[in-house]
């Protein structure tokens, strides 16, 4: 039976191809994404070990993480260090000035990493890494010895233009008042962390220390933090519990194996959120292909029903019969998923290309297939495709061999009337959670909703057959109008096995589904922007920067000098823990301005806010921290640092305020450098707004950190922002919609080979090769517009029940009409291209050999 089976195969070459494809694209999808997620862990693994010494001395209560804006003012002498280096369980003691806020910008002064990677920019030192390696790598050139001089990761000087020798452009985190807002260093070395793994995105600036202690100390000679070697036989334990003897005051030993902890839980949220991310999508390939393959063999076995007769009659047993289907199957599979490795590999590097855009950059020498991707890849597509068959097997093993003998054979299909109840009773359960999310059921409501959305999606799929069937009957009737018999024979062929038509529509379906439903949140977010710019937005201008990076005090000084502008109210975010909790939360300072441009609701309290001392909240930060008017607040920052504010107001919660807001004298107290995320301008009575923003513009022109923005501009650029997003989720739900057109395509195929016969008495009747195209094609229109239609409706519906679980957040609906209608379109133009290859096929066949086909 094996060699009957593999003979099979052999025999129906382009059969087995077109089958294989939807193993091959969903299998590739997954081993893409599993590919992707390992270089992802595999780039951040090197930095991380690449770059973390034995111990480090650094100011206490922080970690690799909290630092923000320019960073802390807490330093270490050289003294301290010295120390350090004449204890005896430490080797090697070597001062570090970690700077913060800095950019490199183009030749075209542009900025290098516009997709919001940090810079990471130190000085340069030989410390050794937790391996015991060198911690950086110098591919060219010589490391910085001058104030002026500088080395950059290789990435980051291709991206900027540079070469070795050349005048690079920076801005530097805080500028002297009255002082240049860009600085030109010269660029004496390409450098990298070793391990070769890249920089993820990030570049990297290394400076001598002095050099380092001008540009982010104003010169003084001084430390952020130590890195720390331990002597031969020293754990790290030992080490930083010598260091901690002779630190001073604010700082603390930490291992280095705590810093790898922390540094990993922190990038593992963010790596998980985006393996989840992909996850979902490669899953979503998996079962439209597992929808195709099913069809396929559904037709294969109804093709085939004599040749299985005459098996059966040769001796055969059901269980040989089904084996042999079954191993068909798992033939293709480790076919089809071999090939998929392949193209996963290609997708991978796809992916790191497109991440790339954001900022997120991947070193293509990390992308390999892994043990386990390629363990996952065989064991989905052997799996997924043996489920999928099972069911035509075990149909296959029932053929009587009697049936051989018949001239005229086929596979009677069951009443579709039991699946029906029992998916009727599953829309219903659905429902049910659906309603509980809406309706507010303890947990997450979207958690209920998407529960009752897959319920949904699975079961129209199974029952599309029969939800579809007005869908049908509204085809056949347009098409036999307007093609006239040529339109009602398409309508008849898809009306005439509704099982079959079902399931290749349904591949359509779900992932049109899919994109309707992100098509109405992304349209309701954007509406729900809209209208919350235009009721908080009060100030005629912001200064934000692209990245949501900080930029010089200095440069809103300037602004504030410009003709026409009234008030400037800055504000600056930083990370700092409240009372007791373990958690940190983003704390807003702001000055007294603040209140002459935004006019909060007040719940209770003045929106007025002292320097020190005070602190205004909104009604969530109430209530989350249990908090009242009076109330006293301890701040906690790096360095061990607290500063006491009492809450004097509380106000409804606002886009334009922070959740705790404190006056930038709290961040003096707390050793915080000063420097601005944003600006809100108001211009004068009676200012040319528009002669006002050209000069703001003028004074930013050659500034690429930050934009002036008025309301429209505003808005736009949060529509962008959605808009990117939506996109990339609208192009990684495009491979499950091409795999669905793979199986309108193969659906169409072996369906004229099983009507070759039938083909044949209409050529011989007089329909033309021309109208048997148009034929094979309306039907082909049909099944799309099938799929598209039930996903459509079924999209639309899920995006409306999650924006009613979120309109807290999402407050106005928005159905995107012209995006469903353009979908729909995109449908008709896919189910066109895929009968190409059937119609061509169709009306090539010769009319006599056609009609003597058995």
């Amino acid at each position: 039976m094996f060699r009957l089976t593999w003979r099979n195969l052999l025999a129906r070459k382009v059969r087995l191809v077109m089958s294989a494809l939807a193993i091959v694209l969903g299998i590739g999808f997954l081993a893409g994404v599993l590919t992707f997620s390992s270089g992802l862990s595999k780039t951040f693994d090197g930095i991380i070990q690449g770059s973390t010494p034995d111990a480090q001395a650094r100011p206490a209560d922080t970690d690799s993480f909290s630092a923000t804006g320019a960073g802390s003012t807490q330093t270490i002498s050289p003294a301290d260090v010295e120390k350090l280096a004449a204890l005896p369980e430490v080797e090697q003691a070597d001062g570090s000035v970690d700077g913060l806020g800095l950019y490199l910008l183009d030749t075209d002064d542009k900025l290098v990493g516009t997709g919001g990677a940090p810079t990471l920019s130190f000085n340069y030192t030989d410390t050794p890494n937790i391996d015991g390696q060198e911690t950086l790598t110098l591919e060219d050139g010589r490391w910085p010895e001058a104030d002026d001089e500088v080395a950059i990761n290789a990435s980051s000087v291709e991206a900027g233009g540079y070469e070795l020798g050349d005048e690079v452009t920076v801005i530097p985190p805080t500028v002297a008042s009255g002082g240049p807002l860009k600085q030109t260093l010269k660029l004496v070395g390409i450098a990298g962390f070793n391990g070769g793994g890249g920089t993820a995105g990030s570049t990297l600036v290394l400076f001598s220390t002095h050099g380092a202690q001008a540009m982010f100390l104003d010169g003084q000679d001084a430390f952020t933090s130590v890195s720390l070697t331990a002597a031969d036989g020293v754990s790290q334990q030992q080490l930083v519990d010598a260091a901690d003897t002779v630190l001073p005051d604010g700082y603390e030993g930490v291992t280095g194996d705590e810093i790898v902890e922390e540094s990993q839980t922190a990038i593992g949220e963010f790596l998980g959120f985006i393996t989840i991310f992909l996850g979902v999508f490669a899953a979503i390939a998996v079962i439209v292909g597992a929808f195709i393959i099913f069809n396929t063999f559904t037709i294969l076995v109804a093709q085939r029903v004599r040749e299985l007769a005459l098996l059966r009659a040769l001796g055969a047993s059901r269980q040989q019969v089904r084996r042999s289907v079954l191993v068909e199957a798992v033939l293709m599979a480790l076919v089809g998923s071999t090939l998929g490795l392949l193209v996963g590999l290609g997708l991978a590097r796809g992916l790191a290309a497109l991440f790339s855009s954001f900022g997120l950059e991947i070193n293509s020498a990390v992308l390999n297939l892994t043990p386990l991707t390629v363990l996952a890849a065989y064991g989905v597509g052997i799996a997924v495709t043996v489920a999928a068959a099972y069911l035509p097997a075990r149909r296959a093993s029932k053929v009587a061999p009697v049936e051989a003998m018949r001239e005229d054979v086929s596979m009677t299909e069951g009443s579709l009337r039991r699946r029906t109840l029992i998916g009727a009773v599953l829309l219903v359960i659905g429902a049910g959670l659906a309603v509980a999310g809406v309706v507010g059921a303890p947990g997450n409501d979207a958690i209920w909703i998407g529960a009752g959305a897959v319920i949904w999606v699975l079961t129209v799929a199974a029952i599309s057959a029969v939800l579809g069937r007005p869908v049908l009957t509204a085809c056949r009737a347009l098409f036999s109008k307007v093609f006239g018999t040529t339109g009602r024979l398409a309508g008849d062929n898809a009306i005439r096995n509704p099982r079959r038509t079902g399931v290749t529509a349904a591949a359509l379906m779900i992932g049109l589904t899919l994109v309707s439903a992100v098509g109405v949140l992304a349209a309701s977010m954007n509406a729900s922007m809209d209208k919350l710019v235009d009721e908080q937005f009060e100030s005629d201008f912001l200064v934000q920067s692209p990245v949501f990076g900080t930029f010089p005090v200095e440069l809103g000084t300037q602004m504030s000098e410009v003709d026409g502008v009234s008030v400037l109210s800055r504000q600056q975010g930083v990370v700092a823990r409240v009372d007791d909790q373990e958690d940190p939360t983003f704390v807003i300072a702001t000055d007294s301005e603040f209140s002459k441009v935004y006019d909060l609701t007040m719940v209770e309290g003045s929106e007025e806010l002292a320097d020190t001392g005070e602190a205004i909240i909104s009604e969530n930060q109430a209530t989350d921290k249990d908090l009242d008017l009076g109330s006293t607040v301890t701040l906690h920052f790096p360095g061990n640092k607290t500063v006491d504010v009492e809450v004097t107001g509380i106000f409804e919660d606002s886009a334009v305020a922070g959740g705790i807001n404190v006056g930038f004298g709290v961040l003096e107290q707390a050793g915080i450098k000063r420097v601005d995320n944003s600006l809100s301008i108001n211009i004068a009575d009676g200012a040319d707004a528009s002669q006002v923003k050209a000069d703001l513009d003028d004074l930013v022109a050659d500034l690429p950190i930050v934009a002036v923005q008025d309301k429209k501009d505003f808005a736009e650029s949060l529509a962008a922002q959605i808009n990117q997003l939506l996109y990339m989720v609208y192009g990684l739900l495009a491979l499950s919609i091409v795999i669905a057109v793979v199986g309108i395509v193969n659906t169409l195929s072996l369906s004229v080979i099983e009507r070759t016969r039938e083909i044949g008495l209409l050529r011989a009747v007089g329909l033309s090769r021309r109208r048997l195209r148009r034929m094979v094609t309306l039907e082909s229109v049909t099944i799309s517009v099938m799929g598209a239609v039930l996903g459509l409706v079924l999209g639309v519906v899920i995006g409306v029940l999650l924006q009613q679980s979120l309109k807290e957040d999402l407050e106005v609906l928005r159905v995107p009409t012209v995006s469903l209608l353009v979908f729909l379109v995109i449908a008709v133009v896919f189910g066109v291209l895929a009968a190409i290859i059937p119609a061509i096929r169709a009306s090539r066949m010769k009319v006599l050999q056609a009609i003597a086909t058995e």
